[in-house]
């Protein structure tokens, strides 16, 4: 059997992650939503079916990305939305009916199982999965994500239950513990004197390689990725991914992986893609002065969250200047440089290069230079294919809307 991660039309509205990867590739918890779906089919993934212009994606541990219009037509094959988040401890399990079934979380469709013999379905129904003649149904454990927040409303509750069977590792002398959930360390973990861990409400998980510096707070659940270094101030169940270098009052935030929040500023109820860096005191607010619901910027207009408290979404390879402010419910596309005297807009658009409306775009060959620039300072080595995949993320930034 072969496990095919597929993005349907809603994933492809998760701006503004969307453009530069499949939405497999969002982090959710202690780990990416693809991880999620290998750990329920017990098997790594053959392929993610997405966007077209996503073929030459690739990331440590990334499936190959096919265009839905050309899924698998042979073999036992497992097809899950990347927007599916199995149970705690759900496995997959082959129909007891033999042939083809329709995968449901109630009444939506989260994929199908297509054993050898039956052809695939469309690009279409990908995009739009529905019923099928001839398939059965199977119900699945779990639930579908709906909106691109609810990556970052529900990952304080995932990440806990995710943290909450870890074994607990001993400490260094001169480490204040707080509570009694577990603190896992991996090899190779430095923590300075005076760091305090708070594990009242959630775990604590430092991978290997991970630095903590003296004057850190992590309150659980917190998870910080392989080669992360915590330079000091006051962590709130946050979720970073590998080689995030982070500082300051950071809470109930994602940071997907490679970014650099080097410095102080408040960031929270965020998420940050690949490759951020956040100048000195960049700061999001989080909350209206009313205490409304908050109205997350986008292109098309304004969204309604239902939310209380969303700080920013940021997208891939975003810069920020020194004392950048943010306002509630901001989005910023991928590739953007925000500078200049102007607070930016609730969107600001991708490759947008300064704050003001109407700003220039990035030059793409500038852009580039400099992101693969960036990926060397983190002993990543960038290839054609990287370069050929930001390429194409550049020039689908600048197709027309459609209206």
């Amino acid at each position: 059997m072969n496990l095919y991660v597929f993005d349907d039309q809603t994933a492809d509205g998760w701006r503004p992650f969307a453009l530069t990867r499949p939405c497999g590739d969002l982090r959710f918890g202690d780990r990416l939503l693809r991880q999620r779906l290998e750990r329920f089919a017990n098997r790594s993934a053959t392929a993610t079916l997405s966007r077209g212009w996503l073929g030459q994606f690739h990331e440590p541990g990334s499936a190959p990305v096919l265009n839905r219009h050309s899924a698998p037509a042979t073999g036992d094959r497992l097809f899950l939305c990347s927007r599916f988040v199995p149970s705690d401890n759900s496995t997959w399990e082959s129909p007891a009916t033999p042939g083809p079934a329709l995968l449901l979380i109630g009444d939506e469709v989260a994929g199908a199982w297509l054993p050898d013999g039956v052809d695939a379905p469309d690009g279409a129904w990908f995009s739009d999965p529905a019923g099928l003649p001839g398939f059965g149904g199977q119900q699945l454990d779990g639930v579908l994500l709906h909106n691109v927040w609810d990556l970052v409303s529900g990952n304080p509750e995932r990440l806990a239950r995710d943290l909450s069977a870890l074994e607990t590792s001993p400490l260094p002398d001169g480490v204040h513990l707080l509570g009694s959930s577990p603190v896992s360390l991996g090899v190779d973990v430095s923590i300075e004197p005076g760091v305090l861990f708070d594990t009242r409400r959630g775990g604590v998980r430092l991978d290997d390689g991970v630095e903590v510096r003296a004057g850190a707070r992590l309150a659980g659940p917190f998870h910080a990725g392989a080669g992360s270094r915590l330079l000091g101030g006051a962590f709130d169940a946050v979720s970073a991914g590998p080689r995030c270098y982070l500082r300051g009052e950071i809470e109930q935030t994602v940071v997907l992986g490679y970014a650099n929040k080097a410095h102080d500023g408040f960031l929270g109820h965020a998420y940050l893609g690949s490759w951020v860096n956040l100048g000195a005191m960049t700061t999001n607010s989080d909350l209206k002065n009313n205490y409304g619901p908050v109205r997350l910027g986008d292109r098309d207009g304004e969204l309604g969250t239902g939310l209380v408290k969303l700080g920013c979404l940021i997208g891939d390879h975003v810069k920020t200047a020194i004392g950048t402010m943010l306002n509630t419910g901001t989005v910023v596309e991928t590739g953007a440089n925000l500078f200049g005297d102007l607070r930016p807009p609730k969107w600001v658009g991708p490759f947008a290069w300064g704050n003001s409306p109407g700003a220039p775009v990035y030059d793409q060959n500038a852009f580039i230079d400099t992101a693969l620039l960036v990926m060397k300072r983190r002993q990543v080595e960038p290839d054609d294919r990287t370069r050929a995949w930001l390429a194409a993320c550049w020039e689908e930034s600048q197709q027309p809307v459609p209206s």
